[in-house]
């Protein structure tokens, strides 16, 4: 069974991840394809970049780094929850890609991302990130806009269309998981 992360990438206070992350892993209980866990960047309060060596050496030397790849290196796939912050990632979820690298390789990504635009602007570099880390970014994507997934702008609300589409990004991100699975070994 493949084992797939729900990656909550924003760590400010007050996010509005949290509630998006929670109704992605809710709605993967229904999967019997794979199994989910939920990961929440925050969780393992990483300080800004501090490993001595390039992360593609694998010779960590901090205990944050270490739990941190740990975690990501048991998964065969990823979906990852972003915000979009100034027409890109949050800065904590490219610290927290950058600390890693031969964990992330050969294993599929899709994305659900939500702010003014959707997160759309996010999820552009999030896949060149994603492609120099050796990830499979899969085509569909779930984007929610301010104005119409969260009511008052504040309480996410899902619509109709980002269930069907979540839907679409768990085929695809399982669909090459399994796919990739030969590389991983």
């Amino acid at each position: 069974m493949l084992n797939i992360a729900v990656v909550l990438g924003s760590t400010r206070p007050g996010r509005r991840g949290k509630a998006v992350a929670d109704w992605v892993f809710e709605q993967a209980a229904n999967r019997t394809d794979a199994t989910f866990e939920l990961v929440d960047v925050a969780d393992f309060d990483l300080p800004l970049l501090d490993e001595p060596l390039p992360p593609s050496l694998g010779h960590y030397r901090h205990e944050h780094t270490k739990a941190w790849a740990k975690a990501i290196g048991s998964f065969d796939g990823y979906i990852i929850v972003t915000a979009e912050y100034n027409h890109s990632v949050p800065g904590a979820l490219k610290n927290a890609l950058d600390f890693l690298y031969g964990e992330w390789n050969n294993k599929a990504v899709g994305f659900v991302s939500y702010g003014s635009t959707g997160g759309t602007r996010a999820v552009e570099h999030l896949r060149l990130i994603a492609a120099e880390l050796q990830m499979a970014d899969v085509r569909a994507q779930v984007t929610l806009p301010w104005a119409t997934e969260f009511e008052n702008y504040t309480t996410f609300t899902p619509s109709d269309r980002a269930v069907k589409g979540l839907g679409t990004v768990f085929d695809q991100v399982i669909a090459w998981a399994g796919a990739l699975r030969p590389l991983r070994q």
